[in-house]
């Protein structure tokens, strides 16, 4: 993994904004092969190798595809599982919105309708395994294609974490939740192996492992620990045997645009983050509600070796950063951790889902840019 030896690298969370051709054909071949998936897997490629090079036009120096050939950034992997069936009729609240589902109802309502009404389950029904290796190793190969034609210094996949998958789930084939967790994690080892051997950086994304934090606390403080660490154990265990510098593990607050109240503190699972075995941490920390948890690594010493990625622009505005305040926080970390050890980031992703603009694409891409000048202007002043 590359670090910031010379200037500050930029990057960034994964999932960016998809072109609407790309959506029609997905939405045309859903379901069906022959010409329509062939269309598909053409309009994929094309799409990728246009938004690799517009973030290295950008000048985003660690690059990914987009997730474009993802439907979401989690639910995605269930397409590519065996044992779990969506149950459109069967709904539940959305927990890992904690307390603010109820403090903030009716502007829960307005913004995400679904998380109030409630959301299909995603039932496990029976044994767990991954049985799609062709998906991943499309999306690795039109990556990889898309590179032969820019210079930039690395690229990464992204999977999910054990703790975020079929996040609206419920077990009714395991009856213990050791056994799930891990059936979990063996199925999603596949699928990090893949990224891995394909020779790109692996992100792990486990917005959840954040998300509960509130919902279960209010059982006890040591009833979320006790549900964290399990799946934390149950993360490492699904990356054994890559190497940790190939690996990012980014955590965030959650995407939706909501108050946030009751957002994990991250004093109070920074411990959890850093036991993942991974190069690089990959932290929300640009938005309002927890720009301020740089404070944290105050306290927290950053593992000698490990790199630091921080956002330092955010989803959740349409407001672009200036390069200035951008600089700023970025140099606030690398006085903290180390300038070598910082690579400057967003908050999270810009399309959570195929169908989802947290902002508008002209926004999303002078975000980055502003992300790119505020690095630079960090990198004259930290060199």
């Amino acid at each position: 993994m590359k670090r910031s030896d010379k200037r500050i690298l930029t990057t960034h969370v994964g999932s960016l904004i998809r072109p609407a051709d790309l959506l029609e054909a997905n939405r045309a071949a859903r379901g069906q092969g022959g010409d329509a998936l062939t269309l598909y897997d053409k309009a994929l490629r094309s799409a990728v190798a246009g938004v690799v090079k517009k973030q290295a036009d950008t000048g985003i120096d660690i690059v990914n595809d987009g997730e474009y050939g993802k439907s979401s950034w989690a639910a995605y992997v269930l397409d590519r599982m065996t044992g779990f069936e969506r149950r459109p009729h069967q709904l539940r609240p959305a927990q890992w919105m904690g307390r603010d589902l109820e403090r903030f109802r009716e502007a829960i309502l307005q913004e995400m309708p679904s998380a109030v009404e409630g959301r299909p389950v995603e039932a496990c029904i029976g044994p767990i395994a991954y049985n799609d290796d062709g998906s991943i190793k499309r999306d690795c190969a039109n990556l990889k294609a898309a590179l032969a034609s820019v210079q930039v210094e690395e690229a990464f996949v992204t999977a999910v974490a054990p703790a975020s998958t079929a996040y609206d789930g419920i077990d009714e084939y395991y009856g213990d939740e050791r056994k799930y967790i891990f059936a979990i994690a063996e199925a999603l080892r596949h699928e990090y192996r893949a990224i891995h051997d394909s020779g790109l950086l692996l992100q792990v994304d486990d917005a959840v492992l954040a998300n509960y934090y509130d919902h279960l606390v209010q059982q006890s403080p040591q009833r979320y620990r006790q549900w964290a660490e399990l799946r934390v154990e149950s993360l490492n265990h699904a990356l054994e045997g890559i190497p940790e510098d190939r690996i990012r593990y980014h955590i965030c607050f959650g995407s939706w645009h909501i108050p946030h109240t009751a957002d994990a503190p991250l004093e109070n699972m920074i411990d959890l983050i850093l036991n993942v075995k991974a190069g690089a941490y990959s932290i929300e920390a640009a938005n309002v509600r927890h720009e301020h948890e740089w404070r944290v690594w105050e306290k927290n010493k950053l593992p000698a070796g490990k790199i630091l990625i921080p956002g330092v622009v955010t989803h959740h505005t349409i407001s672009v950063e200036h390069p200035r305040l951008v600089a700023d926080r970025i140099i606030r970390f690398a006085k903290l951790v180390g300038r070598e050890n910082v690579i400057a980031s967003t908050d999270c992703g810009f399309a959570q889902g195929e169908g989802i603009q947290r902002v508008h694409p002209q926004v999303m891409w002078a975000k980055l840019a502003a992300l790119v000048e505020g690095a630079r202007i960090a990198s004259g002043e930290l060199w």
